[in-house]
């Protein structure tokens, strides 16, 4: 991108400097230099006229389609250099993200692959796009007719009334929204406690019947394993005794007959012969050790089974108390322990297996769990009156920042008519009215209200809402306020509109025409201009379905505003056209294979072919000339006669001045 030092002039100040576009849509190859004040962009139907704003979206962090990449062609890309406060939010955001700025320009870049990836770029760095939107925020306001149509609904004109408000909403509102997601979560908790009272009490007696149960076996971790081994050892004493006994003879001659031979003695007799004849060689006497080995090893087991036959008897007494014990343990374990295990550590086997597994582990688990939960059902009561406690706190808490956002609100309202009515009446609407109605939400009250309000607006004293609003007030003062408190307040808002004195204000889907609400919302849209911290507005064909005196109205109204920040605007009427301060036209070029669009930079006598095409259709035609001469000459005298505003409020005081010399011609 070439090159472009600091735009400033008369206090006027360009953000967008330069965008550059490739492969996008019919767009092969544009470059728009912009500047300060008003910037428009026209161009035949098809042209490519759509593809300058979705490559300024792209760039300002909107989303990627693959779709919209040139045929033919791998990518889309999209440049541009921006002018930023050194200090300013932008830069501090683009600093943070690691990006460099050259000076106060900063370089935003975005490509889009046919396959619909894209890569964002901020001072030379990669970056996410959401950081392109996020600078865009504190760069740029995008105004166009999906925004008029989403201002149709309920829920976006409360977010503009309260974009409108400012702090005065935003900081309350911010506190009550923390509190009712709050107050939601105590209301799931109280209604959950309460409803399933019964439920818990009868898992509470359960409980507490198996706790009891438990408590009075009182079994000991490990003691089934303990228990199944003696039982099985008490069982089979005699056998255990006589084997014992057996063994030991084997191994003993203590009580052999002078006939027997017992181990022992033939081993003694084997250590002999080795021992006599061992000096001979050295492995036979290693097999002699080892035989003594054996010899000393035999010798203590024969002692230990001796020992063992003696110590074992028979009790049945005993064995009964284990039976009977092991059987307590059984129906502890049947009842409370055959979900134990959960998941263990180690191997099937090991879980499985008498000498390892406890059982009865699994039972002192779930009177450990059954206690706590125990715990936890004994305490609904304090819990319930705890919740409750919460709950009318917030409630009058919420009250009372309700209150405050709907006092806020009202006022906002009243300023918010003020001015959208001063910009009609600068728009050739000077009998049109905007009435906010704020209410409280839903339920007859809200239907008596408006129809009551639009009554008492026919009288014009504007009172009917503020009367209304007041004694809604004081119903919830009695104690409803929480069951008509919403998400955002306790209050619904509607834009209404009427297009003259007699006609009731209706809402703004009904009560105006296509060429009405094309101005209302730019009338709209220029009042949310004066309010957002932004030096540079974008408005896409807002002048749709306007025409004759409106449109010259729309184009002097768009000049005013540029006057105090860069607006670019695509538009299709001439009238608007004429006031330019710089004028692009998108262009199509088609070879009978390709079509392709680019952007060109109009000078005077390409302005007046510009808008003679706009006019008549003709670029050469002499009236559409003479036409567009005029309407150049006298936007012009209108722009330098026309006071400069410092805000984007209208500036009703100068109208007439604004209105400049005789439009009669202009106006057509």
């Amino acid at each position: 991108m070439a090159p472009a030092g600091r735009q400033r002039r008369l206090g006027w100040i360009v953000v967008l400097q330069e965008i550059r576009i490739r492969g996008l849509g019919v767009i092969d190859d544009a470059q728009l230099e912009l500047g300060p004040g008003l910037t428009v962009v026209t161009g035949e139907t098809g042209a490519g006229k759509t593809m300058v704003l979705t490559g300024l979206s792209l760039l300002m962090g909107g989303r990627a389609d693959g779709g919209s990449v040139r045929t033919g062609a791998e990518r889309a890309v999209v440049e541009g250099r921006l002018q930023v406060e050194p200090d300013g939010p932008a830069a501090i955001r683009a600093a943070e993200a690691g990006a460099d700025l050259d000076e106060d320009e900063l370089l935003l870049g975005r490509t889009v692959m046919a396959g619909g990836r894209s890569r964002a770029y901020v001072g030379g760095r990669n970056a996410p796009a959401s950081l392109l939107a996020e600078l865009a925020e504190d760069l740029v306001a995008v105004h166009g007719q999906s925004e008029q149509q989403r201002l149709l609904r309920s829920s976006r004109q409360r977010l503009a009334l309260d974009r409108f408000a400012g702090d005065a909403v935003a900081t309350p509102l911010a506190r009550y929204t923390s509190r009712y997601e709050r107050l939601r979560t105590v209301e799931s908790e109280l209604t959950e406690v309460t409803t399933r009272a019964r439920e818990r009490a009868q898992e509470a007696d359960l409980l507490r019947f198996g706790l009891t149960e438990i408590e009075r076996v009182d079994p000991q971790p490990g003691e089934d394993v303990a228990l199944r081994a003696e039982e099985d050892r008490l069982a089979h004493a005699d056998a255990l005794r006589t084997a014992a006994e057996a063994a030991h003879r084997g191994l003993s001659a203590d009580e052999t007959g002078p006939d027997e031979l017992d181990a022992l003695t033939l081993l003694g007799s084997a250590r002999q012969v080795l021992e006599h004849e061992r000096g001979h060689d050295e492995q036979l006497a290693g097999l002699a050790d080892r035989l003594a080995e054996a010899t000393y090893l035999l010798g203590d087991i024969a002692a230990d089974l001796a020992s063992y036959a003696s110590a074992i008897d028979t009790d049945p007494a005993r064995l009964a108390e284990v039976q009977e014990r092991r059987s307590l343990l059984a129906d502890l374990i049947r009842k409370y322990g055959e979900d134990y295990p959960p998941t263990e550590p180690g191997t099937q086997e090991e879980l499985t297996d008498p000498a390892v597994f406890s059982a009865i582990d699994g039972v002192l688990a779930w009177a450990e769990r059954g206690s706590r939960r125990l715990l936890e059902l004994d305490g609904d009561d304090e819990r319930v009156n705890a919740l409750r406690e919460e709950r009318d706190t917030l409630g009058t808490e919420l009250a009372d920042l309700a209150a405050e956002i709907t006092k806020a609100r009202t006022e906002a309202a009243q300023r918010f008519s003020e001015a959208v009515g001063a910009e009609l009446t600068a728009l050739a609407m000077p009998h049109a009215r905007v009435v906010v109605d704020v209410r409280p939400r839903g339920g007859t009250a809200s239907r008596r209200t408006r129809n009551e309000g639009a009554g008492e607006r026919d009288r014009g004293d504007g009172t009917a809402s503020r009367r209304t609003r007041d004694e809604g007030a004081g119903e919830r003062d009695r104690g409803d306020a929480v069951g008509e408190l919403g998400p955002h307040g306790a209050d619904e808002i509607e834009i209404l509109f009427s297009a003259h004195n007699s006609a009731q204000p209706r809402p703004l889907d009904k009560g105006a025409s296509g060429g009405e609400l094309s101005r209302l919302m730019l009338a709209i849209e220029v009042v949310f201009a004066g309010a957002d911290p932004v030096p540079t507005f974008v408005f896409d064909e807002v002048d749709a379905g306007v025409g004759g005196k409106a449109a010259v109205e729309v184009g002097r109204r768009l000049a005013a505003l540029a006057r105090h920040a860069q607006v670019l605007v695509v538009t299709h009427l001439p009238q608007v056209a004429a006031f330019a301060d710089r004028h692009l036209t998108v262009v199509k070029s088609d070879d009978g294979s390709v079509t392709s669009s680019n952007v060109q930079t109009l000078d005077d006598p390409a302005r007046v072919r510009e808008l003679s095409r706009m006019l008549a259709g003709q670029e050469d035609s002499a009236s559409a000339q003479a036409h567009a001469e005029e309407l150049l000459a006298a936007a012009a005298a209108s722009k330098n006669s026309s006071p400069r505003t410092t805000t984007g409020r209208a500036n009703t005081a100068g109208r007439d001045a604004i209105r400049g010399p005789d439009m009669a011609g202009f106006e057509q």
